[in-house]
């Protein structure tokens, strides 16, 4: 398996992106809410471009994912996701009445058209060869990051598999292989009989 952001990576890379945001061109704040979306939410980059305005409750801050198979479940995301996704609504705005669209997706190319898998896939690599560490960086990784910071911080592997969209739980056991390696070094060094 890949190495992926520890904790710490991930948040000193997502606070690089914050400012970025803050200081440069509008849709700067559409990546990082793409960002912070993918790790907050640990989405598969297709059902993240496949997102409509509509899917997304602000007050619950879940949002409706049509996964594999055109299954749907309801994922949570964070307030920093939140924060973001609120902060790129204006640009959104912006973009489909300059391109008189009317496009449904939440999250819009430069045209007012609906981002591709790829475009976030080509994003997410220049902003981590930018400002992250010196990890693969791709939206599944994101995605990995996210199951693996959710097993290290104690949380139920069902729930995970939940929150992922997987049907079979050893899928989700795969992601998690690195947390537990982590885990076992934790152990070693810290368990007196280890």
């Amino acid at each position: 398996l890949p190495r992926i952001m520890t904790e710490e990576e991930r948040n000193d890379f997502l606070t690089q992106v914050v400012k970025a945001a803050q200081e440069g061109e509008p849709m700067l704040r559409r990546d990082r809410a793409i960002l912070e979306l993918l790790y907050a939410s640990g989405l598969r980059v297709s059902e993240l471009v496949g997102l409509d305005l509509r899917s997304v409750n602000f007050g619950d801050a879940m949002v409706l994912v049509r996964g594999k198979g055109r299954k749907e479940r309801i994922v949570p995301f964070g307030s920093k996701a939140k924060q973001a996704l609120s902060e790129y609504l204006p640009i959104r705005e912006k973009l489909l009445r300059e391109h008189k669209t009317g496009e449904a997706a939440l999250f819009l190319n430069a045209r007012g058209r609906r981002l591709t898998a790829r475009s976030v896939d080509r994003l997410l690599k220049k902003y981590v060869r930018a400002l992250g560490p010196n990890v693969k960086g791709s939206p599944h990784s994101l995605r990995h990051a996210f199951a693996s910071h959710l097993l290290t911080e104690g949380a139920d592997l069902r729930a995970i598999q939940e929150m992922l969209g997987h049907k079979s739980l050893a899928t989700t056991q795969k992601y998690t292989q690195v947390s537990i390696k982590q885990l076992m070094e934790v152990y070693d060094k810290t368990h007196p009989k280890a």
